[in-house]
């Protein structure tokens, strides 16, 4: 579903603002967390919960890219796309979270048996290695659930900060060959399976294997406009809007009609104004 093409939207900086984020964060949590079991646990060695939450602070930290590749990948967009991107969304983050609970699990657990043997203490024993991943891991889709978020948001509020000069042209991958057309050129964008179909000012509708949710990442900032759950069109390029009932309307591009949602109110208005 052209999670690697998502992955053109990867920004180096997101990592580092949405690692330093993720930091202060489980660093927080680390002093709430040892403090609270120094309390509810006072038999215990006064450095064992800092050991405990500080070896899985770390790790969080260290394996932030995870989340934020896989938010390129599949960003939330995606959920508007119908069912196939929303399956092809939750697979892929599933997948993630899975994935990075184990390292997380894996990561901590070697830290606090090399610490402990380090310190020559009690032996650390964490029980049943399946029994921890299962603990670990309800508590670890929150959490990762959370690092998207940050790392969509990053990406959300880095938009506005794109050059507003306008691209002279856009590459559109149709198998092996590049097509590269003039972003004026392009009317709408819709949704084809696993793919997206470019509608060409002079009749072509080559293919390219995307979401529709990357492609309005890369358009939207040059007046392109999600009308339909399905189909973006370009603002600059719209002839006639005609009212189709029920609060549904027809975009005219031209000799090509585009469905306008009444779920998109705000695009209305956009192409109005």
């Amino acid at each position: 579903m052209g999670g690697l093409e998502g992955l053109r939207g990867v920004e180096g900086r997101d990592l580092m603002i949405g690692g330093l984020v993720i930091g202060v964060a489980a660093a927080a949590v680390t002093v709430v967390n040892a403090l609270t079991v120094q309390v509810d646990n006072p038999e215990i060695a006064a450095w064992e919960p800092w050991v405990w939450e500080a070896t899985s602070a770390v790790v969080v930290t260290l394996l932030a890219w995870l989340p934020w590749l896989s938010t390129a990948a599949a960003p939330p967009e995606m959920v508007r796309d119908g069912w196939r991107a929303r399956a092809v969304f939750a697979g892929v983050h599933l997948t993630v979270a899975a994935i990075w609970s184990a390292l997380h699990v894996l990561g901590m657990m070697s830290l606090r048996l090399a610490i402990y043997d380090w310190a020559e203490a009690v032996p650390y024993e964490p029980g049943p290695a399946g029994e921890v991943y299962l603990y670990e891991f309800r508590k670890d889709l929150i959490s990762y659930a959370a690092f998207v978020a940050v790392f969509w948001i990053l990406r959300r509020l880095r938009r506005p900060e794109q050059p507003t000069l306008r691209p002279v042209s856009f590459d559109i991958r149709d198998g092996a060959r590049i097509i590269r057309a003039p972003v004026g050129d392009i009317l709408a964008v819709s949704s084809a399976q696993n793919y997206v179909e470019f509608w060409l000012a002079d009749g072509r509708r080559p293919l390219m294997r995307a979401t529709l949710a990357a492609i309005e990442g890369e358009l939207e900032t040059y007046g392109f406009v999600r009308t339909h759950r399905s189909w973006l069109v370009n603002g600059t390029r719209v002839t006639g809007l005609i009212p189709d009932g029920s609060g549904d309307w027809t975009v005219e591009l031209g000799e090509v009609r585009v469905p306008l949602s009444r779920r998109f109110p705000e695009a209305l208005a956009r192409l109005k104004g």
